[in-house]
């Protein structure tokens, strides 16, 4: 075992997005007002710096914001395009109809459209100014443990070789040891992943379901789309079993934010989001607006929709989590920066009062959940608990539903409405396409790129920023690479080649007359969509080595 360092903290926040920064700042403030011995704060990022890796939309409500730093428009919050106009439209295959109203949950008015990189690196600065410590380039590799409680985390090793062998530049990670840690690492983060499986932190919810959001954002020559005008479709390229929908934004400059979410809980084990991306930017409607530009930046990302009632429980002994990591998305308003700031900044106050108190066991901070329960929080959530359930019953049936809760607040015969895990929808090609089965795998030709306006994956990875060191130890964790060769390829033909929006995983020649995995763990853009969508759940997704990863600017 290397000798580690060591660092003793109060409270730790694993991970500086929305939900983390949040946190950080509301504990700054509630140290203002209560005086005393300062606590000692500490918050990890994975990316090179804050923002580096956040990716949204993104439409902001502001009341969160509005909540925790009233005077943000004094501190030059970069929020300043607001919503002028709400559009949504139904295409088909070479049509779109504009819906004659906005549904309410669509209507926009009063948010702000942003670039979530650039608005998480200014929360970021409002952190450190209040002298709270951020280190920027330590991923959580692991937690901390004494039994069954929580006591920090350790950061990832650096200068491994591609064997996990130590180099001449090797640096072991560092142990953060903290009174009490708050977990906000993302949408199926590392550390969330082991804490729920272990502890049982599920036990009793529906399975988490997730979505797989592709994005782009480019220049055109003129005004398309103007500022703060939002255009919402559902639709084509997606087949009416299939969940999902694209947006388009106005942003200053004559930039057009725009990307498609496709639900990773389809059936067809050919599906492909990123070939579906494809086509919706060569549909009249879209290519019209983006014809003439220039592609300036790609990336991915998976959301969590499973709802209320998919959230885990979100305390145990000496850990609080806050964010996506606790599934804190509203996936019919198409929102969850706000709602994962509002649980950064309940999660902070749980925490400081139980610090201060000298007890974090999970029975005291049980009151971040009862302070959830009484929050904007609950009051969002609840009413729309059972939509994306109703969807995994085609489009029609999700829409009338959605509009059916407005009025019953969710209400249906079997509440909650059953889910089943996204990775357990996907049918086996035999189930699928019966006996047209391998005529269907047969008939995908391989994708042309006209790159005017459409890509490959290689060239989005391009855009997207993305740096890992070419010799480093593969952060993607395949864990039987004989089930990837055999059973996987007869049973869904390789589903990972399709659904990795950065050619990550590819098939190639073995030099012995078969076929094998290549993992191009280089190319990854942390969507976290193979960990999630993988059909025997043999891929997990651990961060990289420091700092590695997209670089999201202006994203």
């Amino acid at each position: 075992m290397p000798d580690r360092e060591v660092l003793d903290v109060d409270i730790l926040i694993v991970g500086a997005g929305p939900a983390g920064l949040a946190a950080a700042l509301r504990l700054a403030q509630l140290q203002k007002a209560a005086g005393g011995e300062p606590l000692s704060i500490a918050v990890l990022e994975k990316g090179r710096e804050p923002g580096a890796h956040a990716l949204s939309g993104a439409v902001l409500d502001l009341s969160a914001l509005r909540d925790l730093i009233p005077d943000y428009a004094d501190r030059q919050a970069p929020v300043d395009t607001r919503v002028t106009d709400d559009e949504v439209h139904l295409l088909t295959a070479g049509r779109a109809w504009r819906l004659p109203f906005t549904p309410p949950p669509l209507a926009n008015h009063g948010c702000a459209l942003i670039s979530l990189s650039a608005f998480v690196a200014w929360l970021a600065t409002q952190v450190e100014a209040e002298g709270i410590d951020l280190f920027s380039g330590f991923g959580g590799a692991e937690l901390l443990w004494d039994g069954h409680v929580v006591t920090g985390v350790r950061t990832g090793d650096r200068g491994l070789d591609r064997q996990r062998q130590p180099t001449a530049a090797f640096e072991p990670g560092v142990d953060i040891r903290a009174t009490l840690t708050i977990i906000c690492d993302g949408v199926r983060g590392n550390l969330t992943k082991v804490l729920v499986q272990r502890l049982g932190l599920d036990r009793d919810r529906l399975p988490q379901v997730y979505a797989l959001g592709i994005k782009e954002l480019w220049e055109t020559p003129d005004t398309r789309l103007a500022p703060g005008r939002v255009i919402h479709t559902m639709g084509y390229p997606l087949r009416l079993h299939e969940f999902g929908g694209a947006f388009l934004y106005g942003l200053p400059g004559n930039q057009i934010s725009m990307g498609l979410v496709t639900g990773l809980d389809y059936h067809d084990p050919l599906f492909d989001p990123h070939q579906a991306f494809q086509r919706l930017k060569q549909h009249p409607f879209v290519s019209t607006l983006l014809d003439g530009g220039s592609l300036v930046k790609y990336g991915a990302k998976a959301l969590p929709e499973g709802g209320w009632h998919a959230i885990p429980r979100l305390a145990s002994d000496g850990v609080l989590i806050a964010g996506d990591a606790g599934g804190f998305v509203n996936s019919l308003r198409l929102k969850g920066i706000h709602l994962a700031m509002r649980s950064g900044m309940l999660a902070a106050e749980t925490a400081f009062e139980a610090v201060r108190a000298g007890d974090v066991s999970a029975a005291r901070l049980a009151r971040y959940q009862d302070a959830i329960d009484r929050s904007a929080i609950r009051t969002e959530l609840y009413p729309v608990r059972n939509v994306h359930q109703a969807f995994g019953h085609g489009l029609a049936a999700g829409v009338a539903f959605a509009g059916l809760s407005m009025l019953t607040g969710g209400w249906w015969l079997r509440d909650p409405m059953p889910a089943t895990a996204g990775h357990e929808r996907t049918a086996t090609l035999a189930d699928f396409y019966g006996s047209a089965a391998e005529t269907a795998v047969a008939r995908r030709s391989a994708p042309k790129y006209d790159r005017r306006l459409t890509f490959d994956r290689v060239t989005g990875v391009h855009h997207s920023g993305t740096h890992h060191r070419e010799d480093a130890p593969s952060h993607l964790l395949v864990h039987d690479l004989e089930i990837c060769r055999t059973r996987c390829a007869v049973e869904y033909a390789n589903p990972c080649t399709r659904f990795c929006p950065a050619h990550v995983y590819e098939m190639v020649d073995d030099g012995q007359g078969g076929r094998r995995l290549q993992i191009n763990a280089s190319n990854c853009v942390h969507c976290k969509t193979c960990d999630i969508m993988d059909p025997y759940q043999i891929i997990d997704w651990v961060p990289p080595e420091g700092g590695d990863g997209p670089q999201y600017d202006g994203m």
